[in-house]
């Protein structure tokens, strides 16, 4: 039988503690760093946000009306510096012109809306869209990416649902509470990013008691399961 979600969860957060995710001061950070932090590593997605800070361009007007050259440098480290630079540009002057420069405004309204105005925006996907509601706006839907799928695969969840099939799964199976959907993604990400490693560190994982790959390894048949 497959442990319950809010098992895992507690296994994850009893081994690394609270993660205080996503880190920002405004919104308007938060908002900028999910469209930066795609393929990018989240150490380069603080210099570029510290860049901004120091061009003072960390709010929507100024960013909107910045040169995209300066932007683009202030960026560079995240890669793909030129795309990026025109989809925060594009959502920062979607604001300006459409909210008065307030993202308090923007954020307003229901989830399922904002959900399907943010999609419609430039270099916004399903994973960037959720990131900006759970974390910046407070909404109660699970962030999924590559790791949760890398970490579920693993544990022996059927998780070929693709991005919305996998979100819904998530959220029918745990409390609607924003703060433990905060944390469960953040936990996920931390584990995947230090020990479910493309090739796992199996020894010592805080899951051994409820991972079959984990299992495996401790058997010494790991390299029987293709994951």
């Amino acid at each position: 039988m497959l442990p319950r979600l809010d098992e895992v969860h507690d296994l994850l957060y009893g081994f690394y503690g609270p993660q205080h995710w996503w880190p920002g001061d405004t919104g308007f950070e938060i908002i900028v760093g999910a469209l930066l932090t795609q393929q990018t590593s989240w150490s380069a997605v603080e210099k570029a946000i510290g860049n901004l800070k120091r061009a003072r361009l960390l709010a929507p007007i100024r960013l909107a009306e910045a040169k995209p050259s300066v932007v683009q440098r202030c960026i560079r480290c995240t890669g793909f510096y030129r795309q990026k630079a025109r989809a925060v540009q594009e959502m920062a002057r979607y604001i300006a012109r459409n909210y008065e420069g307030s993202v308090e405004k923007f954020l307003r309204g229901g989830m399922d809306e904002k959900r399907a105005e943010l999609l419609g925006r430039r270099g916004v996907g399903c994973e960037t869209a959720d990131s900006i509601l759970l974390y910046a706006k407070g909404a109660p839907t699970f962030v999924v990416d590559s790791y949760t799928h890398r970490l579920f695969d693993r544990l022996g969840y059927p998780m070929g649902r693709g991005y919305e099939g996998t979100r819904r799964f998530f959220e029918a199976n745990l409390p609607r509470e924003v703060q433990l959907y905060k944390e469960f993604h953040a936990l996920i990400d931390v584990h995947c990013k230090t020990r479910c490693l493309r090739k796992p560190l199996c020894d010592g994982c805080p899951l051994t008691e409820i991972c079959p790959y984990c299992e495996a390894f401790v058997k010494g048949e790991a390299n029987l399961i293709k994951h």
